[in-house]
């Protein structure tokens, strides 16, 4: 399965919501050094309740739009 997500970096709280077919995730790491791609991760696998490994962004490592792919089990 594949999604479409919007980060929002530095934003106050954690946050996840759902728009539509977009999910769109406030994140409070900033975007250097991975930092708020490794809490998206960590937050999509609490939202969607899998575990981490199951998670992996497929493009936009360096930008707001990634494409993230949840491996089936």
């Amino acid at each position: 399965m594949i999604l479409d997500v919007r980060v929002s970096p530095r934003a106050s709280r954690n946050h996840v919501e759902r728009q539509g077919n977009k999910i769109k995730v406030y994140l409070t790491k900033p975007a250097c050094e991975g930092a708020a791609n490794k809490q998206l991760i960590d937050l999509l696998s609490e939202y969607l309740k899998i575990k981490k490994y199951r998670i992996r962004i497929k493009s936009g490592e360096k930008s707001r739009d990634k494409l993230v792919e949840i491996d089936a089990d």
